[in-house]
């Protein structure tokens, strides 16, 4: 792990203050929560019976965001071992 990580204020790779890698990273992290807490909400409505449509497709769009974030944060070492 990078020294940046654990300071107590982030900063990036030129020195701002937060780089968009930082802020990628927390939102993934949030997305991660809100799409769990999403799929225990629908299983808890499930037990009650068929749960409207609202509730059931309620994981998806926190789910593509969680795509897209991650397949950035998993490209991002490939891309810059390219342009090194």
């Amino acid at each position: 792990m990078h020294a940046q990580f654990f300071s107590a204020e982030p900063t990036g790779e030129k020195g701002e203050r937060m780089s968009w890698s930082i802020w990628i990273r927390k939102t993934h992290r949030w997305l991660a929560i809100l799409f769990t807490l999403t799929v225990i909400a629908n299983f808890l409505v499930r037990v009650r019976g068929e749960p409207p449509a609202l509730i059931t497709y309620s994981p998806l769009p926190p789910l593509f965001l969680l795509m897209f974030s991650g397949l950035y944060m998993f490209l991002r070492p490939y891309a810059a071992r390219k342009r090194a």
